[in-house]
């Protein structure tokens, strides 16, 4: 099942040709756009909150790692729990680079192919019914059927090479709407693939060669190379299979993790403050001694940054006052944070 989504600046699939670059990619630039960058705010979309990604982290550790990937050229396998940030880096780096985010949710039943491309076979057999219907000739048919005109980009082609991608979506069917005037494909994309490891190892398997020799050759199409700039390719894992050691080393890896726990609460409370500005110290206080009281106790995996927010989220919506907030806490803390049976 295809299911990638374009972000913030290709909400439906229809895209656009990226504007000419003026001058030669420069990997400094890139660089020095991430290091000025404190905090990105990402806008609401399909019904997630905005939010607010802040680069704070000890040791400032996962912007080192985006631009450690950046300046080698090589994707960028994030690990950790889930509810600790690593969807949303991905996302911050893409609005921090100027860069179209073209994100591709793993499941189960995903084959690598659909990363690369898709063929769409029933699309095909209908169109053979309509040139039966229709009574056309045999060359005409042979246009019409070509392989080609059946085959849709998938989001490391985007990632590879916009500009053929773009031409074969319109060979598709696909047509071109205007994006983000902030966003320039032209300077580079980032690619999510998201929770990889709900795929078995064929999935990370079939990648090998593509993200090892930068190019693949779909369907009845021309070669697919990587263009220049090379595309950020971040791949989150929430470790719930083993993944190939061989697909381990094509990348390279950062582990998220929650502070320690006598760090827990002020990190928790300062990105409270980012996402909450109204929200009193009190309550950020409470909330997040809840969360670090039910990590301590809860079974695997326990709650995170995101149900933090989540918790916060719902008391500010549902309270008016700072002692109904207060005490909306422990009640709302049933529905947020304890959300496994055997949770105290």
């Amino acid at each position: 099942m295809l299911c990638y989504r374009f972000f913030q600046t290709v909400g439906n699939r229809n895209l656009i040709m990226p504007r000419k670059k003026k001058a030669g990619f420069d990997l400094r630039r890139a660089l020095d756009r991430l290091d000025k960058v404190t905090s990105v705010t990402l806008e609401a979309r399909e019904g997630v909150p905005e939010q607010v990604h802040v680069f704070d982290d000890p040791g400032d550790r996962s912007r080192k790692a985006v631009k450690s990937a950046l300046a080698a050229g090589r994707p960028l396998l994030v690990r950790g729990e889930p509810g600790v940030g690593k969807t949303q880096l991905a996302m911050a780096a893409a609005k921090a680079l100027g860069r179209p985010l073209i994100s591709f949710v793993v499941d189960a039943r995903c084959e690598s192919r659909e990363l690369l491309w898709q063929f769409d076979s029933v699309r095909r057999l209908a169109e053979a019914q309509v040139c039966g219907v229709l009574k056309c000739d045999e060359e005409t048919v042979r246009k019409r059927l070509r392989e080609r005109n059946f085959v849709k980009p998938g989001p490391l082609w985007w990632g590879f090479d916009w500009t053929s991608a773009v031409e074969q979506s319109k060979r598709y069917g696909e047509e071109a709407k205007l994006h983000d005037s902030d966003v320039e494909p032209a300077e580079g994309r980032v690619v999510l693939i998201d929770e990889i490891d709900k795929a078995d190892s064929d999935l990370p398997n079939g990648l090998l060669e593509a993200l090892g020799s930068g190019h693949f050759e779909p369907q009845d199409c021309e070669r697919v190379a990587m263009s220049e700039p090379a595309p950020l390719v971040i791949i989150t894992t929430n470790e719930e299979r083993v993944l190939p050691d061989a697909f381990i080393r094509r990348c390279l890896v950062l582990h998220l993790e929650m502070p320690a726990e006598g760090e827990l609460a002020d990190f928790l409370i300062q990105r409270g403050k980012r996402h909450f500005p109204k929200a009193s110290a009190t309550l950020l206080r409470k909330a997040a001694e809840m969360l670090v009281k039910d990590r301590r106790e809860s079974p695997l995996p326990r709650p995170g940054q995101a149900e933090f927010f989540d918790l916060l989220r719902s008391v500010m919506a549902l309270g008016t006052g700072e002692r109904k907030r207060l005490a909306l806490l422990k009640a709302t803390e049933e529905f947020t944070l304890k959300k496994h049976t055997g949770a105290a």
